[in-house]
């Protein structure tokens, strides 16, 4: 089958489509005929040579598709609800930049009704990831202050759809007049940190009392103004380290705060947390989508053999939403 395969790190440029073995169906996976995958940031650290692959995991890139079911393993419940030739969408290990991709039975949801095909695999791993840290690991509840960092992205525009649905306030920092646009649509009010002091913006918007949980994308440069900008005994859920990996934490401010500084990262869970955070999305998200309050917000699409054209557009940092290959 034809895939992305990482065979060399670098830049965009070391990415090619090549002939790849298919995946073998396993007793409790699902074969699933790709539509499209979804591009995201560790997909770029993986090209770096940033991002272990998890061991027995594939060497083809990709962690989220779009398709329709091909076979089903000999261990795949009837209850799971999966036949042959349904439209699907799946949270994968690796595998997705390919013509087919096997995924765990747990990790596959339907296709929400109402949504394109190919806009659906911008979902999962956003979907996942949102749901996993905002909801689960950091509790927010109705009537609460959520900050965003890099809201016109993925997973920004994802976290103000379900967090606005769900009852919560959000504000959103972003880079430029377009993305402070793009998030305001979405119901965030947009905090331009190019313009002003996200800090200082946050105390302002709350009445001086912060923002309850804070979704952080990047990092170390970020974590003392997270730390000032969280209320009393809010959460802070680090996700990403586009700002490094090493900073410094006052922790008299975090202890008078009684606050609470959290990380996590997706692919590298095990299956079995992997399976309740879909099922969690399943049940909480997907309502949502359905209904049309969450949507998927693509940027771009871009053919397979155009892959190096993609991740350049992804690295350029000038999209809003999802980037997508479609096979």
């Amino acid at each position: 089958m034809r895939a992305v395969r990482d065979l060399e790190s670098g830049g965009p440029e070391v990415l090619t489509v090549s002939e790849a073995p298919e995946p073998e169906l396993t007793a409790d996976g699902v074969l699933i005929g790709v539509t499209a995958a979804g591009l995201n940031r560790a997909d770029v650290l993986q090209r770096q040579g940033h991002y272990a692959v998890p061991p027995e995991a594939s060497d083809v890139f990709g962690l989220e598709v779009s398709g329709t079911v091909l076979e089903i393993g000999d261990e795949v419940p009837d209850s799971a609800g999966l036949s042959v030739g349904d439209p699907v969408v799946a949270l994968v290990d690796s595998g997705g930049y390919a013509e087919r991709v096997v995924a765990p039975w747990r990790q596959v949801l339907p296709l929400p009704d109402g949504v394109d095909p190919v806009a659906a695999a911008g979902l999962p791993e956003v979907a996942a990831t949102v749901f996993s840290n905002v909801f689960m690991a950091a509790s927010a509840r109705e009537g609460e202050t959520l900050l965003v960092h890099g809201g016109a992205g993925g997973i920004g525009t994802h976290a103000i759809q379900v967090a606005r649905a769900l009852g919560l306030t959000v504000l959103a920092t972003v880079g430029s007049d377009e993305k402070a646009r793009v998030v305001t649509e979405l119901g965030a009010t947009a905090i331009n940190y190019r313009d002003e002091d996200f800090v200082a913006r946050v105390h302002e918007l709350t009445d001086g009392r912060g923002a309850d949980v804070i979704l952080d994308v990047v990092g170390a440069a970020y974590l003392d103004p997270n730390l000032r900008a969280v209320a009393t005994n809010g959460r802070i859920v680090v996700i990403g380290m586009q700002g490094g990996a090493k900073g410094e934490l006052n922790v008299g401010r975090l202890l008078a705060k009684r606050a609470a500084v959290i990380g996590t990262t997706l692919r590298a869970r095990p299956a079995e947390e992997k399976a309740r955070i879909m099922a969690a999305v399943r049940e909480h998200v997907w309502p949502l989508v359905a209904s049309g309050a969450v949507r998927p917000l693509v940027s771009r699409t871009f053919p397979l053999d155009e892959v190096r054209a993609a991740h350049e557009y992804f690295d350029a940092g000038s999209h809003t939403g999802k980037v997508l290959l479609t096979l």
